[in-house]
């Protein structure tokens, strides 16, 4: 929960009364354009940076007043972090584990049950120097899971990585919400976002542009549905033109985009008045509204131009 956030830096605000609340075992996205203030907000609710004003609550604890008991809550992955170039992977989890105060009978079981989690179990051996820019991310997520904390925290952590890792990234991000387990991941990119996140929280100029919960957005949006049909012709749009819950809206060789008035149980009963009534449709599905289209819907209320 944070409440009324203000920070300054030295001539310049950079936060200006940022209020949210994130809910328990959601994935919020938090994005926005460079310079908004986003890695600055992560660095108040995780403590790093103290505010001018207002409250960070986690787990019912305030951050300025008892640091420490919200560090036991969360893992927190900085944009730009640094390792023990001269410790092995093993080392390293081992290091922290012992720093995040896991019970020393645990830590070896803990560090190879993080070390699989992560997908870094074949480098333990390895110096965290040698190590490439995928797997020095996926050892700094490593780094901040050792404890099982119920809250990560990741700055950018795709940046520099390769299309494979970006993939196995997103994986690992997924299986940790099949865990329970609040995420709040600050990036650019929004269609690898868009695989997990449940909620969007837009900041532009220090401000909380939108907090967006994708469910709520999916239902409000029109929906869109697109269908193929053999040998288009007339007759297959007379049939079409109607139905009293489609707008034909473009037409692009046997492919017609048309909006949908009507939720789920609509498009399932169209579709099979649809093949009833002899209509070959060869493809047949709803273009899903998706967090790029959520986040644009905010940058144009909101006057932006700028991307993510």
């Amino acid at each position: 929960l944070v409440g009324g956030l203000n920070f300054d830096y030295p001539g310049k605000r950079v936060l200006h009364d940022v209020s949210f609340q994130i809910a328990r075992g959601s994935v919020t996205a938090l994005v926005g354009p460079n310079g908004a203030g986003k890695t600055t907000l992560l660095r108040c609710i995780v403590g790093l940076d103290r505010p001018h004003s207002g409250t960070v609550h986690i787990g019912g604890v305030n951050v300025e007043q008892d640091p420490r008991a919200v560090h036991r809550q969360l893992g927190y992955l900085s944009d730009f972090f640094g390792l023990y170039n001269d410790l092995t992977v093993r080392q390293c989890l081992t290091y922290m584990a012992w720093s995040q105060k896991v019970p020393q009978e645990q830590v070896a079981l803990r560090v190879d049950e993080i070390a699989k989690q992560v997908l870094i179990d074949n480098m333990m051996e390895r110096k965290a120097s040698v190590l490439s820019r995928g797997y020095r991310q996926r050892l700094g997520i490593g780094l901040a899971l050792i404890h099982d904390p119920e809250i990560l925290i990741l700055d950018e952590p795709a940046s520099g990585m390769d299309p494979e890792a970006r993939i196995q990234l997103s994986i690992l991000v997924r299986n940790l919400k099949m865990t329970g387990k609040t995420l709040i991941v600050s990036s650019h990119i929004l269609n690898e976002l868009e695989d997990y996140c449940t909620e969007m929280l837009v900041i532009r100029d220090g401000r909380v542009a939108k907090h967006v919960v994708l469910r709520d957005f999916e239902a409000e949006a029109k929906r869109v549905l697109k269908l193929s049909i053999n040998g288009l012709g007339e007759k297959h749009l007379e049939i079409l033109q109607a139905r009293p819950e489609l707008v034909i809206e473009h037409i692009d060789g046997d492919t017609i985009t048309c909006g949908l008035r009507g939720g789920k149980e609509v498009q399932q009963r169209l579709l099979v008045d649809l093949m009833r009534s002899g209509l070959p449709v060869y493809d047949y599905h709803a273009v899903t509204h998706s967090l790029q289209e959520a986040y644009m819907n905010v940058a144009e209320l909101t006057g932006g131009n700028k991307g993510t």
